[in-house]
C-alpha cells in the first residue's frame, strides 16, 4: 500500500480528536467502544496512533468518530473543508 502524507501528516484530525476527546472527559477506549457500538473497528491503539498523526483516518472513520464525540466533521478537521 502506498503511504499517503501531506507536509508530513498522515491526518487532519490528530490535533483536534485529542482536544475534543479530552474536553467531552473520553479516554480513547472509550471512543473505541463507542466506535464499536457503530461497528467502526478503531481500537484503543488505533485511536492513539490517529491522536499522533501516524495513522491515516478513512472517511467513513472519520464520520463515525464525529457522530461519536457529537461534532461536525468541520470541528474535527480545524476548517480543513471550509
Amino acid at each position: 500500500m502506498k503511504k499517503v502524507e501531506f507536509e508530513g501528516n498522515k491526518n487532519i484530525i490528530s490535533k483536534r480528536l485529542k482536544e475534543i476527546r479530552v474536553a467531552k472527559n473520553l479516554s480513547q477506549q472509550e471512543l473505541s467502544s463507542k466506535l464499536q457500538l457503530l461497528n467502526v473497528n478503531i481500537d484503543q491503539q488505533m485511536i492513539s496512533k490517529i491522536e499522533k498523526n501516524l495513522r491515516q483516518v478513512t472517511d467513513y472513520e472519520l464520520l463515525a468518530i464525529c457522530k461519536c464525540l457529537e461534532i461536525s466533521p468541520q470541528e474535527l478537521s480545524d476548517g480543513a473543508f471550509d
